[in-house]
């Protein structure tokens, strides 16, 4: 097929409020200029202050989901968020075993709000099963912690060391995300079996309005791949238009807690 339009797929949960989870990659994905498939993981009762409800989706349906979508669409990049079980974390590594294309975790254990979308026992399979798939991981610094049951970085130089051991366990690269670092410059780093591959960094934007970044930026770099962009480029625009997005935050008016960043910053305010 030639000048197929390019094509990435999420396979996360659904935020009833629109702001994280399958509908903020699918913004993310179509302002990055791809065609965005998507798999339900997950329903979840949410909107900006909190999540009151999760209903899982059996893992035979997620497995069937995926069929439907590699039999028919020519993805060209992946990106996984919340998987929330052990079944459904089982189902969805037995599917992408045999995906040659870039995959994106993004490794998402709580909400904005504190509630877990990521059962307990499901931490370890994640690690065995979803990791050694992944061409990037892209954990906050929450996350990284926990997966490598540490204490969480606090300084560039402990994000460099964690993501060096997190690459140790299976993925060929790993963002760490500062954004829940403190002080005024929020620094990723890119790192992979090499070590440093790049560094971004920017000014703390002040907003209460974050919800869904983690989504949004790793749904961004998927889209970025699913173009055909090396990962570090892939990364530098994704940072960009993510920073975009947070800065036009507060032109929305959506909710009464952790409103989301603005998808479409580009095309309307």
């Amino acid at each position: 097929m030639t000048n197929q339009t390019p094509i990435a797929l999420t396979i996360a949960g659904s935020d009833s409020g629109g702001g994280a989870g399958v509908q903020a990659d699918l913004k993310a994905m179509s302002a990055n200029r791809v065609y965005g498939a998507s798999v339900i993981t997950a329903v979840t009762a949410q909107n900006t202050q909190s999540v009151t409800a999760v209903h899982e989706i059996p893992a035979d349906v997620v497995a069937a989901q995926i069929d439907a979508v590699l039999s028919d669409l020519a993805v060209n990049a992946i990106k996984l968020g919340m998987l929330f079980s052990v079944s459904i974390i089982k189902a969805t590594a037995q599917r992408l075993a045999t995906f040659d294309g870039p995959v994106v975790v993004d490794p998402v254990m709580i909400a904005k709000s504190g509630d877990a979308l990521l059962q307990d026992a499901a931490v370890a399979a994640l690690i065995e099963q979803i990791l050694p798939l992944a061409s990037l991981l892209t954990p906050n610094l929450p996350e990284a912690a926990r997966l490598l049951n540490e204490a969480e970085a606090t300084t560039p130089e402990e994000m460099i060391a964690q993501g060096e051991r997190l690459v140790a366990m299976g993925p060929r690269a790993v963002l760490m995300k500062g954004g829940h670092a403190t002080g005024g410059i929020c620094t990723d780093v890119l790192v992979d079996k090499g070590g440093v591959v790049i560094t971004r960094s920017a000014p703390r934007i002040d907003t209460a309005n974050t919800h869904g970044t983690g989504c949004t930026y790793s749904a961004a770099i998927a889209a970025q791949l699913a173009q055909g962009l090396a990962l570090n480029e892939a990364v530098s625009v994704a940072h960009g238009y993510l920073q975009a997005a947070i800065k036009a935050a507060d032109s929305l008016k959506i909710g009464k807690g952790h409103g989301p960043v603005h998808h479409f910053h580009g095309l309307w305010t």
